[in-house]
């Protein structure tokens, strides 16, 4: 599965390790993975990350920083979810062009009003009394995840989101932790690119091909798979269209289904782009192509509606008239021209 929620009652630091190791990051009072994402309509790929702790040691970048921001005041406590700090957030999300949650609350409790499953830690950064950014980290046994950091858009010019991100970090390295997860970056979006030039020399990136943790030195496209799925799925469209076999590309616009936690139990369909079989099946869902990229193979798959939006189908190229999942694998193969083949016979 490329998308995947849990909901656990309690986390022992031991278990968010474990989690962290294979790719997962916290939501709320949950911890999800996803391997792909959707931005203004256009799919990419996500690229977890991490920092060896144990090899790390400041670059210059961050001795820069420090003295730039050398009166200010860093405190490191528990998480407290006060007024000042939603306060500072609501400031700092109202300067930015991206979307943000609501507010701290929202961030790291969602509608949960229980005690937090995380060992949450925050960290202040004052000019005298004022407080001017914040961040929250979980910590594990052996690691900790980066959660959020915000500023005044006042004190932009001091760099302080990626200050307050080095200064996690040599946080939990000062603790004996091993590794750092600051989340993912995204080929071809420019937004996350500051995370690669923290801590490079001891980055990894995680490959749901192979599952290991790779040096970003390392990273090519042969690791970005929304561009290899979309490739391969092109290249059987239009070897189809030789023969007069009609098919339809579609963006699946419910591919995160799985990580809505009423719907984890029920493994529904969650390829990000799929084609649409019009020579094959009934009215209702016809048969299905994807390219399964942990597998390297082709897939013919029949699916059924477990939701109708009524939606038009054709109204885009973004399929939303069925929430779906998958019955069964009619047939598999790595081969372009074997997939053609048994389709058209």
């Amino acid at each position: 599965m490329y998308a995947k929620v849990n909901t656990p009652l309690n986390l022992q630091p031991e278990e968010l390790d474990d989690y962290l190791a294979k790719g997962w990051f916290r939501m709320g009072q949950s911890i999800f993975t996803t391997n792909f994402l959707n931005f203004k309509n256009q799919f990419y790929s996500a690229i977890w990350l991490r920092i060896d702790l144990r090899s790390y040691s400041a670059d210059s970048t961050f001795k820069k920083l420090s003295k730039l921001n050398s009166d200010f005041r860093i405190e490191f406590n528990k998480c407290n979810i006060d007024l000042e700090k939603e306060e500072l957030f609501a400031l700092y999300r109202s300067s930015v062009a991206f979307d943000a949650s609501d507010s701290i609350q929202q961030q790291l409790l969602g509608s949960s009003n229980i005690e937090s499953i995380f060992d949450t830690r925050e960290i202040c950064l004052y000019d005298g009394e004022k407080l001017i950014a914040a961040g929250f980290f979980d910590i594990g046994k052996n690691a900790a995840e980066g959660i959020s950091s915000f500023y005044h858009p006042e004190y932009k010019k001091y760099s302080l989101g990626k200050f307050l991100i080095y200064s996690k970090i040599e946080y939990c390295k000062s603790l004996g932790l091993e590794y750092f997860y600051p989340g993912y970056f995204v080929p071809g979006y420019e937004a996350f690119d500051y995370k690669l030039s923290i801590g490079n020399k001891e980055l990894y990136f995680y490959s749901y091909v192979q599952n290991e943790w790779i040096p970003i030195s390392e990273f090519s496209k042969e690791y970005d798979l929304f561009p290899e799925i979309y490739n391969r799925l092109k290249l059987l469209e239009s070897e189809l269209e030789k023969h007069n076999f009609q098919t339809k590309l579609y963006n699946y616009e419910y591919f995160q289904a799985n990580m809505v936690h009423e719907l984890s139990r029920y493994d529904l369909f969650d390829h990000p782009i799929f084609l649409f079989c019009v020579n094959l099946g009934n009215p209702v869902i016809k048969p299905i192509i994807v390219y399964n990229v942990s597998e390297h193979q082709y897939q013919l798959l029949e699916c059924r509606s477990v939701w109708e939006t009524f939606e038009t189908v054709d109204k885009t190229d973004s399929f939303s008239a069925h929430l779906l999942k998958t019955n069964q694998v009619y047939f598999s193969t790595p081969d372009v021209n074997i997939m053609v083949q048994n389709l058209i016979k």
